[in-house]
């Protein structure tokens, strides 16, 4: 610390010292200093009291004195959505890969585009819109929890009523935009949640750690975002500079060595454990020595969705389509109440309170891309690949949400298919539910090639559990792995007292208690020998 310090500007000294002692103290450094006051009241300033025909007129009234925001989202994943990847070459994003929830957010536009942080982008084998007022200011910045992008308009909020869901008779309303203008401000969990938690079709369908439950969660469910807690928002941990939020479920910071993030000494990211509680966090030396082995939430983060908020585990498109007697949509539940069938997605299986599963992990991913042949006769498929091992210095063991499920694949080319499942028009599958015309409409759209010939095959995915993270005395027990019921059974390159067995300290041991019986026994021979002589 002394040398630390020494290298620090005398600017930054106070500070340093000031974040240094909270976390020593084990006080959060952003939870023990209240947030800065807004500098603006955004309700006096002429340009947002409207009126405004469309949520891009509020756009351009905020760019008359953000001059430069919208630039700094357009060079954003958040915008584009590409990340290309530096350690394995490939080029990512929504538009390059297929996940194993809805597929490929090619061919279903404008459905998955309303969870742009824009407006019109209906066809994603082209850029997003060029015009900066195409930016979205208010679906970060709304603090009224007013404002809401319709699910099928491309990013737009309705300007209309509209019934939604389809069906049932509840009509949205056209948000009051002078009204949320006026009250935007730094963005909240809410802002963040509003696309993260609901991905994949609903409310913690993907994820399995982030959902509505974190909006204002219990400090028991996460210490970090609970009022009760450090009532952190997302933009504490992923942090941001011009709009570029850090983090990347890409190319995870699977351990970091940098340590505890002050001035002078940071990388300019907050999404990783050490950068608050740095790099030996425990009292205790022997948890310490974990440290080298294991991730920080492998052992904070005993469980996921564990809000009351469920999570798929399983999802079969195979068995999508089927109708009733009358050729209607089916919908069953599990006993829990969960849809377990829809004759538009086909079968799932949720989960709560789900113990992850644990794999070695240095932070890349590889992905199967819809151009990647893989062998059909070793299901299941990997959608996503994790890098890493026991032998590497940078990895660690990393909990997981293990995602399984079956998607259509083609059996000439042997690669994944796009699915076009949402759209008015008879061709998306949940309009016809027929499986050939869908897919070959998605492969005209999307101009991935098809054969005509597919099937179904068995695929698994991987999504890293960083969130839903409950204080200290709620972490996991030590016989949570060291026992015969270990929680990292099957982990390769890890010896772990009380579970793992070595076949020589196995009979190192074995002897030396047989030794020692031994010795007991002859011990007890002697002297019942030397008193019988001494009594005669």
């Amino acid at each position: 610390m002394a040398n630390l310090i020494k290298a620090l500007p005398a600017r930054h000294l106070v500070a340093s010292m000031v974040t240094a002692l909270l976390v020593l103290t084990g006080i959060p450094a952003m939870a023990a200093v209240e947030r800065a006051p807004a500098t603006a009241d955004h309700s006096k300033f002429k340009a947002l009291k409207g009126p405004f025909e469309s949520a891009s007129e509020v756009t351009e009234a905020c760019l008359k004195c953000h001059t430069e925001a919208a630039g700094q989202i357009k060079a954003t994943t958040h915008w584009t959505w590409l990340y290309e990847h530096q350690e394995t070459g490939q080029t990512l994003g929504k538009s390059k890969v297929i996940n194993s929830f809805c597929g490929m957010a090619v061919t279903n536009e404008p459905r998955c585009t309303s969870c742009h942080v824009g407006y019109g982008w209906e066809d994603m084998n082209q850029p997003p819109p060029e015009a900066d007022s195409a930016v979205d200011c208010l679906v970060c910045h709304d603090t009224t929890g007013d404002y809401w992008k319709f699910p099928t308009l491309a990013g737009d909020p309705t300007y209309v009523p509209r019934e939604w869901p389809k069906g049932s008779g509840n009509m949205v309303q056209p948000p009051d935009l002078p009204k949320i203008a006026q009250n935007v401000g730094a963005s909240g969990r809410a802002n963040c949640g509003s696309c993260h938690f609901y991905g994949g079709g609903g409310d913690g369908v993907k994820h399995g750690d982030l959902d509505s439950s974190l909006v204002s969660p219990d400090r028991s469910l996460d210490v970090h975002m609970s009022p009760d807690g450090g009532n952190f928002s997302c933009s504490d941990c992923h942090s941001t500079w011009g709009h570029s939020v850090s983090g990347s479920r890409y190319q995870v910071n699977a351990k970091d060595t940098l340590g505890i993030d002050i001035p002078g000494h940071t990388d300019l990211s907050r999404a990783s454990c050490e950068s608050c509680h740095g790099g030996q966090p425990h009292e205790k030396e022997k948890l310490n020595d974990h440290v080298d082995k294991l991730a920080c939430q492998t052992c904070h983060v005993p469980a996921f969705a564990r809000g009351g908020v469920p999570t798929k585990m399983w999802w079969d498109w195979s068995t999508a389509g089927k109708l009733d007697e009358n050729g209607k949509p089916i919908t069953t539940y599990d006993e829990a109440g969960h849809v377990s069938y829809l004759s538009e997605k086909g079968d799932f299986r949720h989960g709560e309170n789900v113990v992850p599963y644990y794999a070695w992990f240095d932070g890349t991913v590889e992905y199967t891309m819809v151009d990647e042949q893989f062998d059909i006769d070793n299901p299941p498929l990997e959608i996503n690949r994790l890098d890493g091992g026991p032998d590497d210095p940078a990895s660690r063991i990393w909990p997981f949400k293990l995602m399984r499920g079956k998607q259509p694949f083609d059996t000439e080319s042997k690669t994944l298919l796009a699915t076009h499942v949402f759209g008015a028009d008879d061709s998306s599958l949940w309009s016809n539910y027929d499986w050939p015309k869908a897919l070959k409409f998605a492969s005209e759209m999307s101009g991935m090639p098809f054969s005509g010939n597919f099937d179904f095959i068995e695929t698994k995915m991987y999504w890293p559990i960083t969130h839903m993270v409950p204080p200290a005395d709620q972490a996991l027990r030590c016989g949570s792995c060291h026992s015969g019921e270990s929680r990292l059974a099957g982990i390769g390159g890890i010896y772990m007292p009380g579970h793992s067995a070595n076949p020589w300290l196995d009979r190192i041991g074995w002897l030396v208690v047989a030794l020692t019986l031994a010795g007991v026994i002859i011990h007890g021979l002697l002297r019942v020998v030397f008193r019988k002589r001494k009594q005669s």
